[in-house]
């Protein structure tokens, strides 16, 4: 059953209904065709010390897939107050990567609670994935796959699955392997269904197989699913050894991630990981307030620049009126040139051999947006400025204003488009060279060329 977004409320009220008045039975059915994930975001709305009560309410499997839809905190407060019993259904129940995925969001003393309530081959294939770093592929594989024995035939292939297949991530796609467990190629559960029972996994698998290093970044792995339309993809050790999978779901959970990271470092914040309304007033505080104070102090150099330019100020004072103007134009263009080579970036468009090649194309870019604004501005300057507001504003000042808008178009890009490549190129994260930094150094740079055509027009 689908519902849309706004009928959701009559379900939460009719759910708190149901628990104020203890009618369980009808609010376990009112969930019974739900989803998964709408199941944890009715939960979730609910008041907190019905959760329990809900999740109790779920039959075994179902609760397991909900419980990995919910966020952090609620998970952390369902598994505190779970008995030994109780926890170790939800984690029997959960595929490997999602129980990974969990405990890293876990404080230490609930993840000693997991690990203990674990089976000891669940716990040490956790063990083993954790060990490998925070975003590399290793730590969002699965070992819930099935490899095939490159002479197994058809026949035995199908008989393997039909024992093992019930606990594994996905039967869709299987990976053949030789005795050492070197990953040789694979086959489709299509491939195996179609093939003559007696052919052997050498002579149905498809060898053109691309996999991933358990120590390649996340995000790197993640964009090869977007590129050759993956469901999965084999990860293999530096001896090109089977040891796990990454499945479709985990390469859009890293995306979606790392794609909130960059939006959050373009805007200025540090990361975070929690939904904003789950997120408290002090940890968004802690978020924001590092990066303002940088660009806070950051901008006393443009403070600087205007000190010193002061007597220049006092003799023509309707320069003043478009210090804003300026400052603002330049560090819109500079973002816009930022945003977009960012994003080439981290689509792996963009690289440090491109340099030459966008640098060009921001300069001519540069040069027609600047003369475009300067002429539009030189029009508005003498008949809104000058006519409607009076302004003192003279051909040479007008020039003095329309000529800077030109230069300060063109180091803006120039800045914009070159700052992330050679960030990239220095191992930092493209993503912190975005708006608000380009700004502040965009901002200096528009000052310094608006002071220097004051000077050489305006003779002060």
């Amino acid at each position: 059953m689908n519902y849309q977004k706004e009928n959701f409320q009559d379900l939460i009220e009719r759910m708190e209904s149901y628990l104020k008045e203890k009618k369980y039975v009808e609010a376990r059915d009112t969930l019974t065709d739900l989803e998964p994930v709408d199941i944890a975001y009715i939960m979730e709305s609910l008041p907190e010390d019905t959760i329990p009560v809900v999740f109790r309410l779920l039959p075994k499997e179902p609760a397991a897939e909900v419980f990995v839809e919910l966020d952090s905190d609620s998970q952390e407060s369902l598994i505190k107050g779970f008995s030994k019993s109780e926890l170790k259904e939800v984690i029997d129940e959960l595929y490997l990567d999602d129980a990974v995925d969990i405990i890293e969001e876990m404080p230490a003393n609930v993840v000693r609670r997991i690990l203990a309530t674990a089976d000891p081959e669940t716990r040490k294939n956790i063990n083993n994935i954790l060990q490998y770093p925070e975003d590399s592929t290793g730590s969002i594989m699965t070992t819930e796959y099935i490899d095939l024995k490159i002479n197994l035939t058809v026949e035995d292939a199908l008989k393997k699955i039909r024992r093992v297949g019930q606990d594994m991530e996905t039967i869709n796609v299987m990976y053949v392997v030789d005795v050492d467990r070197h990953l040789l190629g694979y086959v489709s559960i299509r491939t195996l269904l179609l093939a003559d029972e007696h052919d052997t996994m050498k002579e149905i698998m498809d060898d053109n197989i691309i996999s991933a290093s358990t120590l390649d970044d996340q995000e790197e792995t993640a964009r090869k699913f977007e590129k050759y339309d993956f469901l999965t993809m084999p990860v293999v050790d530096k001896e090109n050894r089977l040891v796990g999978i990454v499945t479709i779901d985990d390469a859009i959970d890293v995306l979606t991630e790392e794609t909130t990271e960059d939006i959050e470092k373009m805007a200025a914040i540090a990361p975070t990981y929690k939904p904003y309304l789950n997120t408290g007033i002090m940890e968004t505080v802690k978020s924001r307030i590092p990066w303002l104070l940088l660009l806070m102090v950051s901008a006393t150099f443009t403070g600087q620049i205007i000190s010193s330019f002061e007597d220049a100020l006092a003799a023509v004072t309707v320069l003043n009126a478009y210090i804003p103007m300026l400052m603002d134009t330049g560090g819109n263009g500079g973002s816009q040139a930022s945003v977009t080579v960012i994003r080439g970036i981290s689509l792996e468009e963009i690289t440090l051999k491109d340099l030459a090649k966008v640098i060009w194309k921001e300069i001519r870019v540069a040069v027609v947006v600047g003369i475009i604004l300067a002429c539009c501005n030189f029009v508005k300057l003498m008949l809104v400025d000058t006519m409607l507001f009076h302004n003192p504003i003279t051909l040479t000042v007008a020039l003095v204003i329309c000529t800077t808008l030109v230069f300060t178009v063109f180091a803006a890009k120039l800045v914009g488009c070159s700052l992330p490549i050679f960030a990239k190129a220095l191992g930092f994260d493209p993503a912190v060279m975005a708006s608000p930094f380009i700004t502040t150094i965009v901002d200096a740079i528009s000052l310094l060329i608006y002071f220097q055509f004051a000077r050489m027009f305006l003779h002060l």
